[in-house]
Parts: C-alpha cells; sequence; structure tokens
C-alpha cells in the first residue's frame, strides 16, 4: 500500500487524482467534482509540486470532515477516508464514487472534474449532465408552447410512410397511437420532438442559414429554412447542391459520367448530423457558408457527453446523443442508418472523392465541420480530357466552337449544368485566348478567337 500512495503522488494531479495540503472548502468542490465525473481521490497532506507536508489529524478530525462534506452537498453524499505515513508524516485520502444520479452541487454550485481541474459548469451542462443520467433527453420532455395545431397531419403521415417502408411493415393502428408508441406524444401532449419533426410552422428553433459567399462578407445568393426537420434536410442539399461546380468524366460509356467538386454524400451525412444533434436550447442558428474553394458548416452545440474532438476522430468512444427522440425518429424512418457512424462516412466519402479534405473542431458555442479542395494545377482546355472539370472547359470550347454567338444559358442547357459552372469554364477559356464576346450585350454572342478558328 505504501508504494502504491507513492505511485499515485508520482503520477501528480490528473482526472481522477487531486492534492491539498489541509481540508477547506475547495475539498467540497473537488468531491463534488469528482462525484459528478468518474469518481477520484484527494490526497490531504501533499503540495501541487507532489511534495508531502501532511496533516494534522486529532480524534474527531476525519468524523467531522465526513460531516461538513456530507452536510453541504445536495443530495448528501458519504466519502470513505483513509490516513496514511508517508516519510513520517501523516496524509488523508478522501475516496469518492462516481455519483449515480448528477449532477451534484456544493452550496448550489455545481462542478466537473475536467483533466486536472475542477470545472464550474453552465446551466446547460447542468441539464446535459441530469438528461444523461436519467436516460433521457430534451426532446423526449412535453413542449407546453405549442399544441396540435402546431402540427402538420401531413407531415405526421410522411414519417409514418417512411417508417412503413423501411421497416417493411405496415401499421395498423392511428397516428397518434404510432406517436405515443414513440413516445412523441406523452400525456396526450406534444413533446418537443414531435414539435421539430412535425411542425407546420416557420419555427424560429428550427432557423437554418445557408449563404453562398463571393468572400467573406459578400453573399451572392442564400436562404433561410424555418421548416419542420424532414423537409430541412432535402431543402438544405438542394440549395448546395445548386451551389456546386459538376465536373464530367468520360467513362466509355454512352453517357456521360457527372461529378461534382464536393462528395454529396459526405454533404448529406453533414447536414443529417447537424439536423439530430443540434442543441435547439441554443438561441443561434445552424449556418451552413458556401466559399469559392471550402464549405462550413456550423451547428449551435458542442461535442454531447464531454466527448472530445481527439477521441470523435479516434472512432474510439461510446457514442451519445443529445436528441435521442429525433435520432430515434430518423432511423426508424431509414434516414440514418446508425447511431455513431456519420463521421467515419464523412471522412471515408472525402477520402474516396480524393479532391476534398474535412477538418472537425469546436467552435465558439458549437461544432464546424469544413471541407475544403485541395488545389488542382493547370485546370484549362489544353489538360487530358479525362480531368474531370477540364472536360467540361473542352465540351464548352467545342459548343462555342459549332454553336457561334450563344450565351450562357444555351450553353448551361446543352451540356446540363449550372450557369456557375458555364461562367467558370468561360473565364477559364477567356485566360487562355480562346475566346471572346462579339457584338452587343443583348444580341451578341461567344466565338472562338480568331487565333483559334481552325
Amino acid at each position: 500500500m505504501h508504494e502504491d500512495i507513492l505511485s499515485l503522488i508520482a503520477q501528480g494531479e490528473s482526472q481522477t487524482i487531486e492534492f491539498k495540503t489541509s481540508f477547506q472548502k475547495e475539498v467540497i468542490e473537488s468531491v463534488v467534482a469528482f462525484a459528478n465525473a468518474k469518481g477520484g481521490k484527494i490526497l490531504l497532506g501533499v503540495k501541487d509540486d507532489a511534495s508531502v507536508v501532511g496533516v494534522n489529524i486529532g480524534s474527531e478530525t476525519l468524523q467531522d470532515w465526513i460531516n461538513q462534506i456530507k452536510t453541504n452537498i445536495q443530495p448528501q453524499l458519504l466519502v470513505d477516508i483513509d490516513t496514511f505515513e508517508i516519510e513520517s508524516k501523516t496524509i488523508a485520502i478522501i475516496e469518492i464514487k462516481e455519483y449515480p444520479l448528477k449532477p451534484i452541487a456544493y452550496k448550489n454550485r455545481y462542478y466537473k472534474r475536467v483533466k486536472n481541474a475542477n470545472h464550474l459548469m453552465s446551466l446547460d451542462e447542468i441539464a446535459n449532465m441530469h438528461l444523461q443520467t436519467i436516460s433521457s433527453s430534451w426532446d423526449y420532455y412535453v413542449d407546453d408552447r405549442h399544441d396540435f395545431s402546431d402540427i402538420s397531419q401531413e407531415n405526421i403521415a410522411y414519417f409514418i410512410e417512411k417508417v412503413e417502408q423501411n421497416l417493411g411493415k405496415s401499421f395498423n393502428e392511428d397516428p397518434l397511437t404510432i406517436l405515443k408508441k414513440y413516445e412523441l406524444i406523452k400525456e396526450d401532449k406534444l413533446t418537443w420532438g414531435s414539435y421539430l419533426l412535425f411542425t407546420s410552422n416557420n419555427s424560429a428553433i428550427t432557423a437554418f442559414q445557408i449563404g453562398r459567399f463571393k468572400d467573406p462578407i459578400t453573399i451572392i445568393d442564400n436562404i433561410d429554412i424555418n421548416t419542420n426537420l424532414f423537409i430541412q434536410i432535402d431543402t438544405a442539399i438542394e440549395f448546395i447542391k445548386k451551389h456546386l461546380m459538376t465536373e464530367f468524366i468520360i467513362t466509355g460509356e454512352a453517357q456521360r459520367v457527372v461529378k461534382y467538386d464536393y462528395p454529396l454524400e459526405a454533404i448529406r451525412e453533414i447536414v443529417i448530423n447537424m439536423v439530430v444533434h443540434r442543441d435547439y436550447r441554443d438561441s443561434g442558428n445552424s449556418i451552413i457558408k458556401i466559399f469559392d474553394e471550402k464549405i462550413e458548416f456550423f451547428n449551435p452545440g458542442k461535442l454531447y457527453g464531454n466527448l472530445s474532438v481527439e477521441e470523435l476522430l479516434s472512432g474510439d468512444y461510446s457514442s451519445q446523443t443529445r436528441n435521442r427522440a429525433v435520432a430515434r425518429a430518423f432511423k426508424e424512418a431509414g434516414i440514418i442508418e446508425r447511431y455513431g457512424s456519420g463521421i467515419a462516412r464523412i471522412q471515408a466519402e472525402c477520402k474516396k472523392h480524393s479532391n476534398v479534405e474535412v477538418k472537425f473542431e469546436e467552435f465558439q458555442h458549437g461544432f464546424r465541420t469544413i471541407l475544403t479542395k485541395k488545389q488542382k494545377k493547370n485546370e484549362g482546355v489544353n489538360e487530358g480530357v479525362n480531368e474531370g472539370v477540364n472536360e467540361g472547359v473542352k465540351s464548352l470550347y467545342l459548343l462555342i466552337k459549332n454553336n457561334p454567338y450563344k450565351k450562357t444559358p444555351f450553353f448551361a442547357k446543352e451540356l446540363e449544368t449550372s450557369v456557375k459552372n458555364i461562367e467558370r469554364w468561360i473565364k477559364l477559356l477567356k485566360d487562355e485566348q480562346k475566346i471572346e464576346f462579339k457584338g452587343a450585350p443583348k444580341t451578341g454572342g461567344y466565338i472562338l478567337k480568331a487565333s483559334n478558328a481552325n
């Protein structure tokens, strides 16, 4: 035991070890912090630098400390305290177990252990810890602000139809009974989950903003989505697709393969994760910013359940869901396959695409995912025909050659791509002195330059 204690001291302060020179109110704060985390030990009579100074122990000292801890913590907590002789000095070790029903408080203040320090918890952290402890989540609770007039029967029918298709069976019960089975209705009232999923209103709670930026401060297109969560996903993805570049790949088949400059499956997974894991109690909005070379996805609410970005990327963690009712509804409807696998799929899709890098980070009061395009070299008409975007440029070049004095809308229709893509390819061709615009703005059009007319 003597060697074990010396080993503990040598390890220094950590997630589960704290040193104190004497018993004071900070000791009780540490007891609460450990109980609200994974438990730990407080060594009394040891300085921060791990030197042993000892404590004075009288006949009633240990019982007095136990009583002070018990009476100052809500709910009351009993701890074990043992004493040991180290270097001819007495130290006391307070052992704290993880408390099963969290969080507990010291004088109405809630602490949790984070690395080697005690962290004063915010109201949001207190609420989340309590919901996790009772194996529930905010969206399972009754929504007293809305009633059945605020949700759409069509939206409920859509959900039930998707579940039936996914499960391969039909429900015989009425919609109200089905929602009760999924705990989306309780006490004959809406839950927050049912409001989010089926709202018929323009809801500020679900506000989702997407913008196409020319530069960090100039927006050239945007959309605000305040719908129910099912519609939100498809609407967001369609808006993003509208602003993506497309590439044409020649495969030898009669049909050209269209490739987007970002992996659509990764984008879909990111948007679904945003909807499922968002903290809807936060006053901020979900925001997507589309730039020329990157897309930023910001979602209110940091990683849930004390999960770090490092643990998230390692894949070695137990998945916890902030909005369990929403996640369950999405899983039953076949929108998500299984919990906790979204990050791995995003990484895999970006790797398969080969031209996009992905980054995950906690940012301000939430979580951000950034997709960034890798730089391409020599993206012009003179490059090989199987080089993605270059095939689009070559197709446009040939179209202008065979159809002089036409404008952008004609080219977009013929090549089955967006006007944005055509404008980008025209710029490349003009920069290479391949084409020029001739005539008046209303009646003129693009032609090959004289040096390229043969």
